[in-house]
């Protein structure tokens, strides 16, 4: 059993599902892009399992992690998303999870036997999540551990897509570790937010650890001009690593 306590620095919020809640929304026009630009590569490569992560905390990681999901299932892909973050966990809130306490951490620890016993539906068609589960004393070993590889083997099988939300790769190693047996990679990176130097180092470690880089997104842009068109004076942009 895991403890009840849990140790965070700041209140972890819900991300805001705006795919679902503003469906004709610029933003949700820019996440569709994104989605499109991801599929070439996925289909290009055959990637089956895709992991977002930042450089640190608070780039809107999860955020981007969670509608590009929907979107993904809302063009007809059948869609798991994975909170592989088990020290700062959004994904419960996001689709308010009634038990999130049956989560991936339970199956690291074979309280399950199989992932699809702790996977949730969110009402959205064609998309599936398991939440982080527990907070355990030890995130790292559990996602090293060959428990980890055999459920994201498990799911691959039963999904089309496998989208993990993953920790930011410099405060931890977790992050690391995960890039080590995904397909591919992408960065989110926030405007004003996030240092050259974290942007290099994380691309230092995520070549060390032998990731498939696919490319960087770049969040909370901000839009000089009339507030952006339709009066939105934010967005995402999104680039592959070969430019």
């Amino acid at each position: 059993m895991f403890g009840k306590k849990k140790t965070t620095i700041e209140p972890i919020q819900a991300a805001n599902l705006f795919t679902v809640t503003e469906p004709m929304s610029v933003l949700t026009e820019q996440i569709k892009t994104v989605r499109t630009n991801i599929s070439f590569a996925q289909e290009a490569q055959n990637l089956r399992k895709i992991m977002l992560t930042s450089a640190t905390a608070s780039e809107g990681k999860s955020t981007i992690t969670a509608n590009l999901a929907v979107e993904f299932a809302n063009a007809g892909k059948r869609v798991v998303l994975v909170d592989a973050d088990l020290r700062r966990s959004t994904v419960n809130r996001t689709f308010k999870i009634a038990d999130p306490n049956r989560g991936l951490t339970n199956l690291l620890v074979h309280q399950y036997h199989n992932a699809m016993e702790v996977t949730h539906e969110t009402g959205i068609a064609n998309l599936t999540i398991i939440p982080s589960g527990p907070t355990p004393p030890n995130p790292a070993e559990l996602l090293s551990s060959q428990a980890m590889s055999r459920v994201l083997a498990e799911l691959e099988r039963n999904f089309d897509l496998v989208i993990v939300d993953a920790p930011p790769i410099l405060p931890v190693t977790d992050g690391q570790i995960l890039a080590s047996i995904v397909d591919g990679v992408i960065l989110v990176v926030r405007q004003n937010h996030t240092t050259k130097a974290a942007v290099k180092d994380t691309k230092v470690a995520l070549e060390q650890a032998h990731a498939n880089i696919l490319g960087v997104i770049l969040n909370d842009v901000k839009v000089k001009g009339a507030d952006g068109y339709y009066g939105y004076g934010q967005g995402y942009y999104y680039s592959d690593t070969e430019k």
